[in-house]
C-alpha cells in the first residue's frame, strides 16, 4: 500500500506553495492508448489496415467509455446508499443508549417503588394501631395530657410523613409508566432505523456486486483501459473547473486547524477505501474528513450530507485549505482542499484515498468546518 509516493510528495509541495497560484494550471493529461495506425507499412494496404485497426480501437473504446459510465453511476449510487447507511446506524446508536438510559431508569424507579410500599405498609399498620380508639376517648383514659398532646403530635407528623410516602408513590408510579411508554416508542424507533440500515446496506452490497460483476466480465487489459478512461474523465472534469478561471480567485490561508486536519488526511494517502469505515486502517469519504477534523479537535457531522447541511458554507473561491469541498447533487461524496486547485478524498471501493483535482468531480458546495 502507498504511503509516500509521488502524489502525496507533489500534493505536499503544492501545500508549501502560495494558495491559488498557477501551480495547477495545467494537469498533465493522462497517457493515451497506444494504437497500430498502419505507419511504416506503406502506403495503399498497409494505410486501410491502419484505419481498419484505428477503427476496432474507437469502437473498444466507445464499448468501454459505456461500461466505464454504468459503472461510475453504480458507485455513485451505492455512495448514495453509503449516506444512508451512516445515517442510519448514527440513529441506531443513538437509540440504543437512549433505551439504555430508559431501562436504567425504569430498574432504578422500580426498586424505588417497592421500597415505598414497604414503607407505606409499615405506615399505615403504626397508625392503624394508633388509632384504635377514637381521640376524645383517648384523651380521657389518659392519666397525663401532656404525654397525650405529645403523642397526638406525634401522630399527626406520622399522617404527614404518611402522606408524603403516598405522593411519593403516586409520583414514582407515573414516572415508571412514562419511562414505560417512552422505551416502547424508542423501541420501535431503533427498529424501523435497524431496517432503514438494512435496506441502505442491501442497496449498497447489490450496486457493488453489479459494478464488480461488470469489471470482472473484461479482459485484463481492457481493465487497464477503464482505468485509463477513468482518468481521462477526470482529467477533463478537472480542465474544464481550471477554465472557468476560478483558481485565480482562491487565495486563502489555512487555519491552524485545518492545517493539522489537512496533515491527517494526506497522512492516510494509500490507505483502502470501504463503505461505513472511519479508520483508521480504511475509509469513506466522510469517514476520512471526520477523522481528519477529529484529529485537529473539531467534532463534526457524519456524513458528507450532514456535513454539507450543518457546517458553515463558503464560497469556492474563498475556500481555504482544510476546508470541506462537497461534491454532486445529493451531496453524497466529501473531500478536502488541500490547496493550488487539489483535493485530498477517499473515492470509492477499489480505490484508495488520494490527491487529484478539485474539479475531477461535480461540486455542490464548499463547508468550512472551524468557522
Amino acid at each position: 500500500m502507498i504511503r509516500k509516493g509521488a502524489v502525496l510528495a507533489g500534493a505536499l509541495a503544492a501545500l508549501l506553495l502560495p494558495v491559488g497560484g498557477q501551480a495547477w494550471a495545467a494537469p498533465e493529461p493522462p497517457p493515451a492508448t497506444d494504437q497500430d495506425d498502419g505507419r511504416g507499412a506503406g502506403r495503399g494496404d498497409g494505410r486501410a489496415d491502419g484505419r481498419g485497426g484505428a477503427d476496432a480501437d474507437d469502437a473498444r473504446t466507445a464499448r468501454l467509455e459505456k461500461v466505464r459510465r454504468r459503472i461510475t453511476e453504480l458507485h455513485d449510487e451505492a455512495g448514495s446508499a453509503t449516506d444512508a447507511y451512516n445515517a442510519a446506524q448514527q440513529k441506531v446508536r443513538r437509540q440504543e443508549r437512549r433505551i439504555a438510559d430508559l431501562a436504567r431508569k425504569i430498574d432504578n424507579n422500580r426498586v424505588r417503588l417497592g421500597k415505598l410500599n414497604d414503607q407505606a405498609g409499615a405506615m399505615a399498620r403504626a397508625q392503624y394501631r394508633g388509632l384504635g380508639l377514637p381521640v376524645n376517648q383517648r384523651l380521657a383514659m389518659e392519666r397525663d395530657p401532656e404525654r397525650f398532646l405529645h403523642s397526638l403530635g406525634l401522630l399527626r407528623q406520622g399522617q404527614r410523613a404518611t402522606r408524603g410516602v403516598i405522593n411519593d408513590l403516586a409520583e414514582t408510579q407515573s414516572a415508571l409508566r412514562s419511562y414505560a411508554k417512552k422505551a416502547g416508542r424508542q423501541w420501535e424507533q431503533l427498529e424501523a432505523d435497524r431496517k432503514a440500515r438494512a435496506r441502505a446496506k442491501k442497496k449498497i452490497e447489490e450496486k457493488l456486486r453489479a459494478a464488480e460483476k461488470l469489471e470482472s466480465e473484461l479482459a485484463a487489459a481492457d481493465r487497464a483501459r477503464l482505468v485509463e478512461l477513468e482518468d481521462q474523465a477526470s482529467y477533463r472534469r478537472q480542465l474544464d473547473w481550471l477554465r472557468s478561471g476560478v483558481l485565480e480567485e482562491i487565495n486563502g490561508t489555512a487555519s491552524a486547524k485545518g492545517r493539522a486536519a489537512l496533515a491527517y488526511a494526506l497522512d492516510q494517502v494509500g490507505r483502502d477505501y470501504e463503505w461505513g469505515a472511519t479508520g483508521p486502517r480504511t475509509f469513506d469519504c466522510s469517514g476520512l474528513t471526520l477523522r481528519a477534523w477529529e484529529a485537529a479537535g473539531v467534532r463534526i457531522p457524519r456524513t458528507s450530507q450532514q456535513q454539507w447541511q450543518g457546517l458553515k458554507r463558503v464560497a469556492v473561491k474563498d475556500m481555504r485549505p482544510g476546508d470541506l469541498i462537497i461534491y454532486k447533487t445529493d451531496a453524497s461524496h466529501v473531500g478536502m482542499y488541500v490547496g493550488d486547485g487539489t483535493m485530498v478524498h477517499s473515492p470509492r471501493t477499489g480505490r484508495q484515498v488520494r490527491v487529484e483535482g478539485v474539479g475531477a468531480l461535480p461540486i455542490r458546495g464548499v463547508v468550512r468546518p472551524d468557522a
